[in-house]
């Protein structure tokens, strides 16, 4: 069941170390790496961000190890639109399913998306249909597991805002498809919001159980042994 819309709370827009410690905890992380980005060596940060590419190289060498470097950095630092995306969705998303939920469904977009992109890759490079070089490159960022988070999310919203929050994160991915300036991570964006999309029957019945504790009464909570 879609969560019934509340009086917005400006300061619940944003994480908190109490209330969504997943996404501050997170969000501290990624600014101590984007300022590092910006204000280290250069020779440094190139070779610590080419580590942490999930390239076909490195994923198969130690796929665990890549897949959460890579998801410490943020492609164009803090700049980048996804920034802001990251803030909002993961607060709004860990404020309904908790800390632990939030981060598995970062993570496995993160993760199934990166897969999803990067074994194709392989395996044209296998049947020689593209160039060995095409194992490395550079690939790293968040915005597979906030495309994640942004479908996740829209499941727990009302039909209105749903179809809001879908249509126009869905323009912005076809619309980079039609660029074509970076296919693969393009359709890596629209692979990781179908599977947020896809858990939605499991995170509206722990939304559901999550709101239905919350309004137990204390004449209720009383009762119980």
């Amino acid at each position: 069941m879609p969560v019934p819309l509340r009086r917005v709370r400006p300061w619940r827009l944003l994480p908190t170390p109490t209330g969504t410690p997943f996404t501050f905890g997170y969000a501290v992380v990624l600014a101590v790496t984007s300022l590092v980005a910006e204000y280290a060596d250069p020779d440094l940060v190139d070779r610590v961000l080419q580590a942490s590419s999930t390239d076909v190289a490195h994923l198969a060498q130690s796929p665990v190890r890549v897949l959460v470097a890579s998801a410490l950095w943020i492609a164009g630092g803090l700049t980048s639109a996804y920034v802001i995306a990251f803030v909002l969705v993961l607060t709004a998303l860990e404020r309904r399913i908790g800390g632990w939920r939030t981060a598995g469904v970062f993570l496995l977009g993160h993760g199934l998306a990166t897969l999803a992109t990067e074994i194709p890759v392989g395996l044209s490079v296998l049947a020689g249909h593209l160039p060995e070089s095409s194992l490395h490159r550079y690939d790293y960022g968040i915005s597979f597991g906030v495309a994640a988070s942004v479908g996740a999310l829209a499941g727990l919203l009302r039909p209105w805002l749903r179809l809001t929050v879908l249509a126009v994160f869905g323009r912005l991915v076809v619309g980079d498809l039609i660029a074509f300036t970076d296919p693969m991570t393009n359709w890596g964006h629209l692979m990781a919001l179908a599977i947020g999309v896809a858990t939605w029957p499991l995170l509206r019945r722990v939304s559901s159980r999550t709101r239905t504790g919350s309004t137990e009464t204390p004449r209720t909570a009383r009762a119980c042994p």
